[in-house]
This record gives structure tokens, sequence and C-alpha cells, in this order.
């Protein structure tokens, strides 16, 4: 009822002033709002008090008007989507992907007003500063389980995009599935990982975490040539795997608003707390696209807000141009990247696998001629671009046998 709108409004300017809130101050301030007679007068707002509930059952009355509220919104949500459905300019899949965050934003309780004022931010930043600062913990986010790299990004922020881009053969697959199984098996505070494998098969990507978990040459796992040696790791790993927060969807040329739909289900069911795309580029955008440049810019842009929308640090591999290996200097660079623009815009961190023993002849013989010690172990991750800390390099070890990148120990650098 308007009346009361009124009356809860005046209510709360008592309140923000740290004035009383009676019949009496009450009837004064809706008075002076020339609203009091709009309301009922001061008969109806005697009536009212005469309603007033005990406070011992406040708890009960908070969840009634709570629920409210909810059935409110509800109401709201369901004559817009109504709405919506009546127009033929609607696309259906947009009209599904808003249909659901409007609902999924209301079971997770997060109807936010337009505008925040500036010192409640505030007290949140000031809170979240004290806490960094009593832990002294270096890793904020979601562990890479990378000590060098950790270093640098203090672990994937919530609400980040962060791209993993290199040309063919680099282990970008790889390094992505190290990352995810780090964050579901081995940091201090486990999550779960959701994997969109556009480009494998889920079968091919369990056996890729299998052959990195146990520690058994990748050859031997996808050909069944075991030795007695391995069943024994093999089953260790699988066991470890079994009880993982690991989900795979193998679906091919997914589209973005079917992603994000999954994505909202899952964290809705597992509470996920981080999202791997492999890869951006096999991914379909909206059917309006007019170009695949404008399609790629969809893309990345509703990744980055499934990150914020979910709260979570959103992983996409991303492929890289051809031309770069026509330079001398083969290391990528922001330029490289594949329909570049948007997804550079777009991406709070852009870092780059690189190999140089890829393009090594010697390395590719196998033979042991290749001079440089290591070579064909040396890995190097780029940050080309991080938009809250500094960008650089680290360098790992590659075990291309076990598909598995690790941290360089000081005596091997």
């Amino acid at each position: 009822r308007e009346s009361h709108r009124k009356i809860f409004r005046a209510m709360i300017d008592l309140s923000n002033n740290n004035e009383p809130c009676d019949l009496i101050t009450l009837s004064t301030i809706l008075k002076k709002k020339g609203e009091l007679e709009d309301v009922g007068g001061a008969a109806y707002l005697s009536t009212l008090v005469d309603y007033v509930p005990t406070a011992a059952n406040i708890a009960y009355y908070c969840k009634i008007v709570k629920e409210k509220a909810i059935s409110r919104y509800l109401i709201t949500a369901a004559t817009d989507i109504v709405t919506q459905s009546f127009s033929d300019e609607t696309d259906v899949d947009e009209l599904l992907d808003s249909a659901q965050k409007a609902i999924f934003a209301i079971s997770e309780n997060k109807l936010r007003p337009a505008f925040f004022p500036v010192k409640d931010i505030l007290k949140d930043t000031i809170r979240n500063i004290e806490k960094l600062y009593e832990k002294k913990e270096h890793v904020t986010g979601v562990p890479t389980g990378f000590i060098d790299l950790d270093g640098m990004t203090a672990g994937f922020q919530k609400g980040d995009l962060i791209i993993v881009a290199g040309r063919p053969s680099m282990g970008k697959t790889a390094f992505a599935l190290n990352l995810g199984q780090h964050a579901a098996m081995h940091a201090d505070q486990k999550r779960g990982v959701a994997i969109f494998s556009l480009e494998m098969s889920k079968e091919q990507l369990v056996t890729r975490l299998l052959c990195s978990e146990s520690k058994i040459d990748a050859s031997r796992l996808r050909t069944g040539h075991l030795l007695e040696t391995d069943w024994g790791r093999l089953m260790n790993g699988a066991g470890k795997l079994h009880d993982a927060l690991i989900y795979i969807d193998d679906s091919p040329a997914i589209s973005v608003l079917e992603m994000r739909a999954k994505c909202r289900r899952l964290k809705a069911d597992k509470d996920i707390g981080i999202v791997i795309v492999d890869y951006l580029q096999l991914m379909r955008g909206g059917a309006n696209s007019e170009s695949r440049q404008q399609e790629i810019s969809e893309i990345s842009r509703s990744l980055k807000a499934l990150a914020k929308e979910l709260e979570i640090p959103v992983v996409a591999l991303s492929q890289l141009n051809r031309g770069l290996e026509s330079r001398t200097d083969k290391r990528p660079m922001m330029s490289d990247l594949r329909e570049s623009g948007a997804i550079e815009q777009d991406a709070d961190v852009i870092m780059f696998v690189y190999r140089d023993a890829v393009y090594c002849e010697a390395c590719k013989r196998r033979d042991g001629s290749c001079t440089i010690e290591g070579h064909d172990r040396n890995a190097e991750i780029i940050i080309g671009k991080q938009r809250n800390g500094p960008i650089g390099s680290i360098n790992l070890i590659f075990n291309g046998e076990y598909t598995k990148f690790e941290n360089k120990s000081r005596r091997d650098e």
C-alpha cells in the first residue's frame, strides 16, 4: 500500500536523524511532509500502534517480510519474461539467458541496488585490507600451484578473466589442467573446477589428468602398454581423482549463452570456484554477429561478465596468429592474439605459454643432439597484461611425458 510506503519512509528518515520513532514524532514528520492526511491521519497511525506485535517473534516476522519480498521480485521477473516472450524482436537464446539470470539472482539473493555509497564500499575495503594484514598471506585468490606465478598474481582473483594463449603444441591445455588440478586437489582450500573442453573429449581429458597425477608416460597410458610398476601409481592417481571436485563438459561448439546457463546451475549446486574454457575460438557467439571479430568480441565480453556475475575467476585458452612464427624471436606478444582487440580489452590477465624447444629441430629428433641442456624441458609463462599487478615472465619445467608443468627449483636455474 502506498500509505504504508510513506509511513515507512518517514520512519527511515527519523532513524537516519537519530530521532525516536513513536506516534508523536511520526505524526509530526508526516505533517511536515504534507502526507499525514494521505496515510489516514493520526487516527490511523494510532490503530497501527495497537497492532505492534511482540518483539519475541521478531525473527519470524523478518522471515515473513523477506519471503514476501522474494515473491514480489519473482512476480516482477515473471511479468518481464512474459512481456519479452510476446515480442518478436527478442532472440530466444537471449531470452532464456535473461530469464535464468533473473531467477538465479533472486535465488542467490543478489538483488543489488544500482549505486553503493562510497562510505559503505570503504568499510568493506578497509575490512578486507585488515584481514590480509592479519593473515599475511601472499596468495589472496585461487592459487595456481606455481610459486613464482602466484608471487606475481597473488593467485587468480574472483571476477577476473584470465587468458592463457599460445601456439599449438606449447602446452596450453596441459597448463590449464594443471591449474585446475591444483585448485581442486592440492590447494589448502580446495575449490570446485568447471572445465569446458571444446576440442578434446571428456575421456581424453581424464586420461591427461590421470597421466599428470600418476606420473605415468602418456604414450604408455594411451596405448595400454603399461609396466608392472605403473599400476600402483595409476590406482593411486585414480583414487585421488575420484574425489576431486572437477566437472567436465565436452559439448562441441557450445554457445556462450549455454555456457553461462550451465555455470549458473553448477555454481548453485556445487559452488565451483573457477571455470576453465578450452578454447575461446571454438565457442559460438550470438546469432546476430555480423563478423567473426564481432563474435569473438561478444564471447570475451560474456566470459568477463560471467566471472563478475559468479564472482569467480574464468580462465580461457586462446590461439595465437600464425604470423609470429616468421619472426626470429618467436616469443609471443599482445599483438599476436587472434582477433586480439576485444580479448585484450576484456581480459584482466593475459599470459602466454612459450617453449622454445617446439621450434628446435634437434629437440624434435629426440636423439640427444640438442646442445642446450634441458632445452626440451624449459618452459616460460609470459605475463603480457595484468590489470592489477606486474608483467614479466617466469620459468617452469615441462615434463612432456606426463603432460605436466612443474615449479623450477633454484638449482635448475
